[in-house]
């Protein structure tokens, strides 16, 4: 495995539980991380999200990841992004990621759309002074009306969280950037918008990751696509 990699899998598990439902206790978050090499083997109702993964991303690459639902492709993303940690192997990210993982990760729902782009924004690592620079560039390109940026995201439809997550992920100067099924969201013409800023971000050397059921618009897109099945990586 190249050792050159922003991101780098070495030899990564991650199992999850029925139990992983429900919110932990403090003493049970505690008690996993002692238990972090104890994890050879699955307890009742556990199962592996991931085996074995061994991945190795190059700055400016973009790849694909593909594969049935419950294959493992979203907890791959959130490994990316620090959502979730592997219970045995080792996860390198070298940079700054933008995750848009799902629709209206990181958006208060109580809050308007224009307080949710400064939120998501700082917590994706813009400044201030940075998002009021972009904040009229972000709302236009999530092509959501001026008149519903001053209401509470809780009344936005998904397509309208996810085209507003989307449009703050692209405008961030991170480094990284971490895409779940924006291909299917909108129509035609807004998904060949976000594919040109995809190809945009690629000049400019992001690194990118896009999680997708669009195999032919992903070869379009990507270097390479990584196929996953059953928390394994098929071929690459």
């Amino acid at each position: 495995m190249s050792s050159d990699g922003i991101i780098m899998f070495n030899d990564v598990w991650k199992k999850y539980s029925t139990r992983d439902l429900f919110h932990k206790s403090l003493r049970e978050e505690i008690t996993d991380i002692f238990k972090r090499e104890e994890r050879e083997k699955l307890s009742d109702g556990e199962f592996w999200a991931l085996k074995s993964i061994n991945i190795s991303i190059r700055k400016g690459e973009c790849v694909g990841l593909f594969g049935p639902n419950g294959a493992g492709k979203t907890t791959v993303l959130k490994l990316i992004a620090s959502v979730t940690y592997p219970n045995q192997g080792e996860v390198t990210v070298s940079g700054r990621v933008a995750p848009l993982i799902s629709v209206g990760a990181g958006f208060h729902p109580d809050l308007t759309g224009r307080e949710n782009i400064y939120t998501n924004g700082t917590i994706i690592g813009m400044s201030i002074k940075e998002i009021r620079e972009k904040i009229e560039s972000i709302i236009d390109f999530s092509e959501i009306e001026e008149r519903f940026m001053d209401m509470p995201v809780k009344k936005y439809s998904n397509g309208m969280n996810a085209r507003l997550g989307f449009s703050i992920a692209v405008h961030s100067s991170a480094e990284i950037i971490l895409i779940d099924e924006i291909l299917a969201v909108g129509d035609e013409s807004f998904q060949e918008k976000c594919i040109n800023k995809i190809k945009d971000l690629k000049k400019n050397n992001k690194t990118v990751l896009i999680v997708s059921h669009n195999r032919k618009k992903m070869e379009e897109l990507t270097d390479r696509i990584l196929f996953i099945k059953s928390g394994e990586i098929i071929n690459s």
